[in-house]
This record gives C-alpha cells, structure tokens and sequence, in this order.
C-alpha cells in the first residue's frame, strides 16, 4: 500500500511562488510515474504535471506550462512542484499520485489528502 502526504500549499499573491512536496511510504516509488492534479472548488480534478520514474520525462499541462516544473528524489521518495508565477485561477488543493506517464492519468487509486493553495489577486 502506498500512502502520499503533500504539503507546501498556502497562501500567496499573483506572482508569487511556491514549492509543493509529495512524500511516499509503504512502497519505494522509483519504478513509477508520479504526477500531480488539482481540484478546484466546482471543478473535476484535472492534471497539472507528470514525470517519469527516472525524471527524464516530464508533461505539463497547457496551462501551467513554463511556469512550473516538476521533480523527483528517488532516493528520498518525494516529488516536487516548484510553482511560479501564480495566477488566481491556479487556487486548487493540489494532490500527487502514480500515473500512467503515456496518458498522464492516475493508476492505483493512490490520494493523499492534497494542500490547498490559494493565489490572491
């Protein structure tokens, strides 16, 4: 069983910057795709990056693409999502999770319960 603990959310101006982390235990990650979505109020939970086991391959959303970038410490187990220049309409909880990299959608069912990130205009 894979257990996932975000954290980095909070709360920032557009324009600002934050840093999400995504920690695993139960399982080593290194053989699997991780990713990360998000959820807005009234809204599906829609994708927002996906990288490789090894880190060599990542995706990216449309709408977040050039302003953030995920990454990956195999040894540590984490994931990360360094998030620049915000937007109001970036304001979701953000959750990561093992995806299938070809189509960048979650496999396994594995949900932390997120951080909320909020960008204020």
């Amino acid at each position: 069983q894979v257990q996932l603990v975000e954290s980095g959310g909070g709360l920032v101006q557009a324009g600002g910057s934050l840093r999400l982390s995504c920690a695993a235990s139960g399982r080593t990650l290194s053989n699997s795709a991780m990713g990360w979505f998000r959820q807005a109020p009234g809204k599906e939970r829609e994708f927002v990056a996906a990288i490789s086991p090894r880190g060599g391959i990542t995706y990216y959303a449309d709408s977040v693409k050039g302003r953030f970038t995920i990454s990956r410490d195999g040894a540590k187990n984490m994931v990360y999502l360094q998030m620049n220049s915000l937007k109001p309409e970036d304001t979701a909880v953000y959750y990561c999770t093992v995806v299938l990299l070809a189509t960048q959608t979650p496999v396994g069912g594995y949900w932390g319960q997120g951080t909320q990130v909020t960008v204020s205009s």
